[in-house]
Order: structure tokens, then C-alpha cells, then sequence
């Protein structure tokens, strides 16, 4: 059984009951623009309560707000299915710009109206086989609008990720922004600094990841989003620098090439305010201390140039740096084995110990000249580096 084929069941059961039960919001906006959902939500009159006897197996984690899961059979790639079942329904103030405070159960035409973009405002039922639109989101989708319900100002100042959604939404799906709801972008730009560090930071790993970033990023420029996202990028170069990326280029590369020219100093702060996890922080970290190192990699000693090509980041490196040095760098990874990058040290601390040597800074002395001496290929044997670390040892 598919997730969609799931899903319309519970539609089926809910009507049955006497509920009214529409698929909503994404699913239904991808399958009229020919794409699979991710996943498929159902907006339904019934609520919380009103599940129960119906569905026996349910999370309610949700619940306050409506919405409950529903749990499934295994799917057909053998994970269990679950969709999301929420009550019709309108939402209170939103204090914290985020969600709001408490939610009143309501019809279908009012839970269309409080939701973010028409296009994220249609139902679909799948039992009838028919698309049911209180927001003018099928017209938009067939002009290639996005278009704020209602309000622009209102929809925006109820959750200020919005902003950054639009922008991202309206590169996804390549769509033109309405006017009214630019100018309102525009004008509101700088309140998504309200938006907690995590939500920004995972907006940018949707826009970065996808294959329209280069349009996302200039939206980001044009509606002075970026500049209150991260104040250290200058808007010349960055889009170029964007558009220069393989297509399948992860968040810390994207963002070190919007970050063109900012200096390695920075992106340590960067990193925090945006709370990024350790492993995308360190990635960008390297990448931004290593960065123009490939501009001397012909006339760099393989002591040097061959760790960082054994780095897990160093195609990012070179995809950040195109230059005669990232194709000379793009040859030896295509040629050379990545043990050759990385061979078994000669000599280590252990065997040091082991020659009777007392430990001591000068053995870090020995360990690096005599690995750096490796990979010039000045040493070849664990006799040759014991010899060299006597030598070294002794001189100091």
C-alpha cells in the first residue's frame, strides 16, 4: 500500500462516519503541478475526540492544536504509514510570530483562509476525485503566481518565517511573486530576525539543497532578506558564485559561496548564531580556513596538499575555488588511490615509546617532520623513520 492509497482510506473512513475529510495544503499542490508529495495531510471536520472510536492507532501530541496522527499498515517500502489528520480550523493571536496561542474549530472556508500562500490553500478530495479551492490557489498555480491569502502584512506577521518561505516557495516551484505580497516581504524583511536561529537555518537548507537555489538566493537579495540573515554577505558575486556549484552541492558549500568574500574569521559566528549542528559548522570552518589554498596547489609539497585532499570536504573545496589549482587538485583525486593521500603513518608515538624515547613535546617535532618528510617521499620504510627520528631527537 502507498502513503497516498493510505491516506484516501482514511478519507473514505471519516466520510463514512459522516465527517467531512479533504486531502490539504501540499500534497494536493503537487499532485495538480504532476509531482509526487512527500506526504499527504487530511483536514476533516471531526475532531480530536471524534477519532478515536474511529482510527485505533493514534499519536495525540498534537492535539491541543487539532491534530493527530494517524498510523497505518507497512507501506510498500516497508516503512509504516502515518498521515496527519487535522480539524478544520481558525488560529488565534500569534504572539510569539511563530504559531498561534489557541486555535477555534471552524469550516473548511475558514481553515483555507488562514493558511500562508493560495497555492497552500486548496483541498482535494479523493473519494469524489475533486479539487475544492476557497482561495484562488488553482487560478495562481496555472498563472505561476504565489500570492499571500488575504493580507500579505497580516499573513506574514502571524509567522515571520514566512518571509523566507516565499522566497523559497517561489523558487522551488518557479513562480512569480504578486506584487502586493513582495512589497509586504519587502517592507517586513527585517522582523524575520524574530525567527528562532533553528527555523532560519533549516529554511536555508530547503532553498540551499534544492536544484532552484540560484533563484532563491537572488529572491533572498532582492526582498533585502539576506542582509538580516547574515549581515556579513555582500550581494555582488554571490549569485554567480551560487550558479558556479554542482547540482547536488550540500547547505555548508552553498553557504560558504553566498558568503563570498567574508573573512574565515566570521563564519565561527556565523556558525553559532545560526546554531548550526558540529559537523556543518567544522565542514564550514575547514572549508573557510583552507579556501585559497588551491590557488598555490601546483607549487604546493604533497605534505601539504595531499591532507587536504584526503579531507572529506575537499571537493567542496574545489568546487568553492575554481582555478587552475582545483583542476590540477580534480586530476590527482581522479588519479590517485585515497590511500596514497592518506598512507599508514611510518612512525607513531606507540613506536617512539617503544624505541625506549622519553614522551615530550619533541615528539610531535619528530612526528610531523618525519610524516611530512612520507609524503614528499623523502622517507619510505619504518627503518628509514626511526632512523630520521634519532637524528631528530637527538638534535633537540
Amino acid at each position: 500500500m502507498t502513503e497516498r492509497e493510505f491516506a484516501t482510506e482514511v478519507v473514505q473512513r471519516l466520510q463514512a462516519a459522516g465527517y467531512r475529510a479533504l486531502f490539504a495544503g501540499g500534497c494536493v499542490r503537487d499532485e495538480l503541478l504532476g509531482r509526487t508529495p512527500a506526504d499527504f495531510d487530511i483536514a476533516t471536520s471531526a475532531t480530536p475526540d471524534q477519532l478515536k472510536p474511529l482510527f485505533r492507532k493514534c499519536n495525540y501530541f498534537g492535539a491541543s492544536f487539532g491534530v493527530v496522527e494517524v498510523l497505518g499498515p507497512r507501506g510498500d517500502d516497508g516503512e509504516w504509514l502515518k498521515v496527519q489528520v487535522a480539524t478544520f480550523r481558525t488560529d488565534g493571536t500569534y504572539t510569539d510570530g511563530r504559531r498561534p496561542d489557541a486555535v477555534v474549530f471552524s469550516s473548511p472556508e475558514e481553515d483555507a483562509a488562514r493558511r500562508d500562500f493560495t497555492i497552500n490553500g486548496l483541498f482535494f478530495d479523493p473519494v469524489a476525485d475533486r479539487v475544492i479551492d476557497y482561495v484562488g490557489g488553482r487560478a495562481d498555480l496555472d498563472a505561476r503566481i504565489l500570492r499571500a491569502i488575504g493580507d500579505p502584512a497580516k499573513r506574514f506577521e502571524e509567522d515571520k518565517l514566512r518571509l523566507m518561505r516565499a522566497a523559497r516557495m517561489a523558487a522551488r516551484f518557479e513562480l512569480a511573486i504578486d506584487p502586493a505580497t513582495g512589497a509586504a516581504i519587502r517592507a517586513m524583511a527585517s522582523q524575520i530576525r524574530v525567527v528562532s536561529a533553528e527555523r532560519i537555518a533549516e529554511e536555508l537548507r530547503k532553498m540551499f539543497e534544492n536544484e532552484h537555489r540560484v533563484r532563491g538566493v537572488q529572491l533572498l537579495i532582492d526582498f533585502d532578506l539576506l542582509k538580516e540573515i547574515l549581515p556579513e554577505a555582500k550581494a555582488d558575486g554571490i549569485v554567480a558564485a551560487v550558479a558556479s556549484l554542482p547540482g547536488a552541492a550540500r547547505f555548508p558549500l552553498v553557504l560558504m559561496a553566498v558568503c563570498t568574500g567574508v573573512p574565515a574569521a566570521s563564519f565561527r559566528t556565523i556558525a553559532a548564531r545560526l546554531k548550526l549542528s558540529n559537523e556543518e559548522r567544522d565542514r564550514i570552518l575547514w572549508l573557510a580556513k583552507h579556501r585559497t589554498w588551491l590557488d598555490d596547489a601546483v607549487e604546493l609539497p604533497r605534505s601539504r596538499l595531499y591532507p587536504i585532499l584526503a579531507h572529506p570536504g575537499s571537493r567542496d573545496l574545489i568546487a568553492l575555488s575554481p582555478s587552475a589549482g582545483a583542476d590540477f587538485c580534480t586530476a590527482i583525486l581522479e588519479r590517485i588511490d585515497p590511500e596514497q593521500l592518506n598512507p599508514p603513518p611510518l612512525l607513531t608515538g606507540d613506536d617512539l615509546l617503544a624505541m625506549g624515547l622519553k614522551p615530550g613535546p619533541k615528539f610531535k617535532i619528530a612526528l610531523d617532520t618525519i610524516r611530512a618528510e612520507q609524503f614528499d617521499g623523502l622517507l619510505s620504510t619504518a627503518d628509514d623513520a626511526r632512523e630520521r627520528a634519532q637524528g631528530i631527537l637527538g638534535k633537540h
